[in-house]
This record gives structure tokens, sequence and C-alpha cells, in this order.
């Protein structure tokens, strides 16, 4: 039995490497779709961002009104910025934009001044702008028309409500197919350990004695393969960033924090659950059911 129990012990010696590797490849592409998952929505974020609301003032309106109607703006929960363009700088676009002087043709500046508003991104639906403008034109006093560029905005709401969906089931898909992997991978690793557990089980080890060690390799194997993955992710995003430098602007390291620790998080609880299950199956099985 002592003979059997050496020999099958030697002969089952684990090989650690190939969980890590296999569990590494996995944890590294899903840190890299949930990388371009933040990306994208960063940049459709910073997209709805970039779309200007034009307040255009009446011609007889004070200084006065035009300090309140800023203060009003800038007091709104959706107003991410807010520019004047005064009259003059109004023609100066105008002109610069390519457009016909119309000094030409009119002895006075008919370009009304403004106010150019962009909105924060979870202000920007159809519906939502369309009661922001309703509200900027009951200013009627000192507001003449509200405009925005509506089809834009139609368009980009329905784009992105269907990107959403088709990337969280994406997403979805992938964590699953990921999980089954780092699953299979962990139960083919310690396939190699069936002899040794079932030999401990016979010299009389209980079921947490025998797992222990096994538990606390697997946190070990987890934790390291999710920090390789982490540092491969980072090299790839310093690369990224080097030839694509708008790149730059789209990382939000709050959320690539937490992105890192969800990566710790499943590296280390499916190397610890799949271990814990194959330390129990083969527990139950009968030892010629090994071979």
């Amino acid at each position: 039995m002592v003979q059997f129990g050496k020999a099958s012990a030697k002969r089952s010696k684990p090989s650690y490497f190939m969980a890590i590797l296999g569990v590494t490849i996995v944890l590294f592409f899903v840190g890299t779709f949930g990388w371009l998952l933040l990306n994208a929505k960063r940049y459709v974020e910073e997209l709805k961002e970039d779309v200007k609301v034009q307040v255009y003032l009446r011609r007889n309106i004070t200084p006065t009104d035009v300090e309140t109607l800023r203060n009003y703006l800038a007091s709104r929960p959706y107003t991410k910025n807010l520019e004047y363009i005064d009259k003059e700088t109004a023609k100066k676009r105008w002109s610069t934009d390519g457009e016909q002087d119309f000094q030409e043709l009119l002895d006075e500046n008919p370009l009304p001044a403004s106010f150019d508003l962009n909105l924060k991104s979870t202000y920007v639906q159809k519906d939502t702008i369309a009661a922001i403008k309703a509200d900027l034109e009951k200013q009627a006093l000192v507001v003449e028309s509200v405009k925005y560029p509506a089809k834009v905005v139609e368009k980009m709401s329905s784009t992105v409500r269907v990107g959403l969906i088709v990337f969280a089931i994406l997403a979805g898909i992938f964590c699953i197919l990921s999980i089954v992997l780092i699953d299979n991978t962990i139960r083919l690793a310690m396939y190699s350990n069936r002899f040794l557990i079932k030999t401990m089980q016979m010299v009389g080890a209980t079921r947490g004695f025998i797992a222990k060690p096994m538990n606390v390799r697997a946190i070990a194997n987890g934790a390291i393969s999710a920090l390789v993955a982490i540092a491969l992710i980072y090299g790839l995003m310093l690369l990224s960033e080097y030839f694509l430098p708008y790149l730059k602007d789209l990382r939000d390291n709050g959320k690539l924090v937490l992105l890192f620790a969800f990566l710790i998080l499943l590296g280390i609880s499916i190397s610890l659950f799949s271990t814990w299950r194959s330390v129990v199956k083969y527990l139950k099985m009968k030892l010629d059911d090994l071979y």
C-alpha cells in the first residue's frame, strides 16, 4: 500500500504551469474585451457630448439679461459646457467657414448672439433634448430660438441602443464561455492529481485536509494568472495608445481598476470552485474508475 501511494503520488505530480497558462489566456481575452467595451462606451459618451444646442438670443437683449441667462444655463443639471458667442464672434466664424460676406449686401451684422451648449451624455436622447428645448424656449423675453441637430440625435440614440444590446449579448456569451474554458482547464490540471487524492483518502485523510493545500494552490494560481493577464492587457493598452494617441482620451482609470479587480476575482473564484469540484469528484469515485 505504501509503495502504491508513493508511486501514485509521484506519477500524479501536477503541472501547474499549464493550468496557469490556460487561465491567463482566457483572462487576457476577457480583459481585452472588457477594455474595448469601456473604450466604446466612453467614445459614445464623447460623441453625444459633442452635440451642440444653440440658444439664439433676441436683438434687444441687455448685458444683464445675457448674464442672467448664462447663470441659468450653467445651473441646469444637463449642462456640461457653455460658451457665449457674441455678434462679432459669430461674424468671424461665419467668414472662417467660407460663407459669403454679407457686408456687401447689408450695413449691419444680421447674426444674433447665442449660447453654444454641450449637454451631458445622459441627456442626449430624443425626448430629453426636446424637453430641454421646450424649457429654454419658455425664456421668451431673451431667447429667440433653440436649434440642435434633431436627426443626428435621433439616429445616434437608436444606433447606440442597438449597439448596447449587441454588446450586452456578446459580453454575456463571452463571460459564459470564459467560465467554461477556465473550469475545463482547471479540471484537466486536476486530472493528474486523481491518484494523489485517492491515496490520501485511503490512508484516512479527511476531505478538508485533502482539499486545503489544493485550494490554497488554486487561489495562488488564479491570482498569478490574473496578474499576468493584467500585465499583458496593460502592455497592449500602452502599445495601442502609442500608435493611436486618441485612445488616451478614452481611458477611464477608475473603471480600469474595477475591470482588473474583476479579473483577479474571476481567476481566483473559478480556479477555487473548479479545484474543489474536482477534489469532491475524485473522492467519490472508486479506485478502479480512476484508470
